[in-house]
């Protein structure tokens, strides 16, 4: 057999790829079946990627406990003001101006607990100083009493149940007042009066859980055992003139019991 030149393999073998031998032949036969189900050179699968370990279950805050376990380490007043103006659980805090944290005498033997800050004492920083306010005082020298009295036995302290102004003075919710009721009954023992006053609605429901000022206004009642006299509230009065009667005779229901414990 002639010597093949490069050109004639280089031919032989282009004719032998285009009728379809295109592997060189083995020392081994190849099983073709097997090749079907497992490739000469199997590409190896990519190992499935480990999960992403689970985020941490965020916490949830309960509000009233942190005010409660807040309230519960103050000793005295100014840290109870500062616990009240550290605490970041309140929304009203972003909107209000100031805290509104109390005004008076507080060794005075008589504290009025109101619903919470309107405009005006968003504006200055003291409960009761505007229009309702004004009613206040005038009613309390009815009985001789004054917020501005040095003597504990004709002062008067006063604060309310929210410390921050509701938008648009609204009405304070049942969250708030069960949020921020720990900060006010801390206040009440802090400050430690002989009896107390709940003026309006807000004052009985956060303190006594009860509400209806109209069925509970004159009836004596017990807060942190302290002698409390729910009474219409001083903005109430200026909408209901007709109103005033039953008010003054809270005053004197009120000045009877405080010379009764005095």
């Amino acid at each position: 057999m002639p010597e093949l030149t490069p050109h004639d393999a280089l031919a032989h073998l282009a004719w032998q790829i285009e009728l379809g031998a295109d592997e060189a032949i083995l020392d081994a036969p190849v099983d073709r079946f097997a090749l079907d189900t497992v490739p000469p050179n199997p590409v190896p699968t990519p190992a499935a990627p480990e999960p992403a370990p689970a985020a941490p279950t965020a916490r949830v805050i309960d509000a009233t406990e942190a005010a409660r376990t807040a309230a519960g380490a103050a000793p005295d007043l100014p840290a109870l003001k500062a616990a009240m103006e550290a605490f970041a659980h309140c929304p009203l805090k972003d909107t209000a101006r100031q805290i509104v944290f109390a005004d008076g005498h507080p060794e005075a033997d008589l504290m009025i607990v109101g619903e919470a800050p309107g405009r005006d004492e968003d504006a200055q920083g003291k409960p009761f100083v505007g229009r309702a306010g004004q009613l206040l005082d005038r009613m309390l020298a009815a009985i001789g009493r004054d917020r501005q009295s040095p003597d504990p036995d004709t002062g008067v302290y006063i604060t309310n149940m929210l410390p921050w102004r509701p938008p648009q003075n609204r009405d304070p919710t049942p969250e708030e007042l069960s949020m921020l009721g720990p900060f006010v009954r801390r206040h009440i023992e802090l400050a430690a009066p002989r009896a107390l006053i709940l003026m309006g609605n807000a004052a009985c429901q956060g303190l006594t859980g009860q509400r209806g000022i109209t069925r509970l206004r004159g009836q004596w009642t017990e807060v942190l055992g302290r002698p409390a006299i729910p009474m219409f509230h001083p903005a109430y009065l200026l909408r209901k003139p007709g109103e005033k009667a039953k008010a003054w005779a809270d005053l004197l229901a009120l000045q009877a019991r405080l010379r009764d414990i005095g």
